[in-house]
């Protein structure tokens, strides 16, 4: 007999969390607004001419290509492509989150940081995997040396990313209210189950398992590097360079975006202050921008993997400027796998 009292009662409970949930969410926090344009107009600023300088450099002078240019190739094309779309989001923000755009333009730009992000751990998976071997297992990996190997599993680790990212498409939304409209960012998504089930599936197949391959890979070729002989040559300090950056890029800027995610989404389930959701909205706030740093970190990759990359880049910088006066030189430079 109580049963439509308390139903009633459940739903104004559900209204009220809902209510106070929704003052958490609309806030206009000032991090957004100061943070977030000035972190993504560096990003874009260092990233672009950087990553767009690259590819030519790749394309026309790292002669003849081995398996790490084409994966160095590949990831700078998705920092390239992601890094173009930076423009419309600093607007964004910097306009206090008025989006202008349009809807496509919103998951178009929401979707193209995913994909990257993606694209990039991928990416530098199979680049440790092909190093491991390479390091690891010198006489036994000749095979990896041919760049077809390294074309099909570009190929596929583009198709990979796209299936995996292509679901976040119905998840990311835009809004409007009194004059203004957002463009809401994935764990602001109203369909929470979807977007929790979603999240765990993604986080531990896309990152969770190639953290786990990157750990393994570079832990075994440290290994590797401490029990041969002339563990102080050139190319083991250089391979030593190589793990470290690589690391830090996955557990500085990868790891925590990911954890952050997973507790901002979980905090959105759960009912809690607005002063503790805003805490952990926050944290996550800031470490978006770090997942989009790799977009610069890679540049230091690409002088650290290639032999005699600076080099390439400055004879493609004065070829374009000396056209001109006299032919480019078609020089070739060489790079390890």
């Amino acid at each position: 007999m109580n049963e439509p009292l308390d139903s009633f009662a459940n739903a104004s409970d559900f209204s009220s969390h809902g209510a106070a949930f929704g003052n958490c969410t609309d806030e206009k926090m000032p991090l957004r607004r100061q943070y977030l344009p000035a972190i993504y107009s560096i990003i874009f600023l260092v990233g672009f001419p950087g990553n767009a300088l690259a590819i030519p450099t790749y394309i026309f002078k790292m002669r003849p290509w081995k398996s790490s240019t084409i994966i160095m190739l590949n990831l700078a094309c998705t920092d390239l492509l992601y890094l173009t779309s930076l423009p419309f989001l600093i607007h964004y923000y910097a306009s206090g989150e008025n989006w202008i755009f349009g809807k496509f333009m919103c998951k178009f730009v929401r979707f193209s940081f995913h994909f990257n992000l993606y694209n990039s751990i991928l990416f530098l998976t199979c680049f440790s995997v092909f190093r491991y071997f390479v390091i690891s297992h010198p006489m036994s990996c000749f095979r990896v040396h041919k760049t077809r190997w390294a074309v099909v599993a570009c190929a596929s680790l583009w198709v990979i990313s796209l299936v995996v990212v292509v679901p976040m498409t119905s998840l990311i939304t835009s809004t409007t209210r009194t004059n203004t409209s957002d463009c809401l960012d994935l764990t602001s998504s109203d369909d929470l189950t979807t977007l929790k089930w979603y999240n765990l599936i993604l986080t531990a197949t896309a990152f969770c398992l190639p953290l786990v391959i990157v750990t393994l890979c570079y832990t075994m070729i440290f290994f590797t590097l401490t029990r041969g002989p002339h563990t102080h040559s050139g190319l083991k300090q250089k391979a030593r360079r190589l793990t470290i950056l690589l690391l830090v890029v996955f557990y500085v800027c990868f790891l925590p975006f990911h954890i952050l995610r997973v507790i901002r989404i979980e905090s959105r389930l759960l009912s809690i202050s607005c002063s503790m959701e805003n805490q952990i909205h926050e944290a996550y706030i800031v470490s978006r921008p770090l997942a989009a740093l790799n977009t610069c970190g890679n540049l230091f990759l690409y002088v650290v993997v290639s032999d005699n990359f600076q080099q390439a880049v400055c004879s493609m910088v004065r070829c374009k400027a000396g056209r001109d006066h006299e032919p480019a030189k078609k020089t070739g430079y060489s790079n390890n796998p």
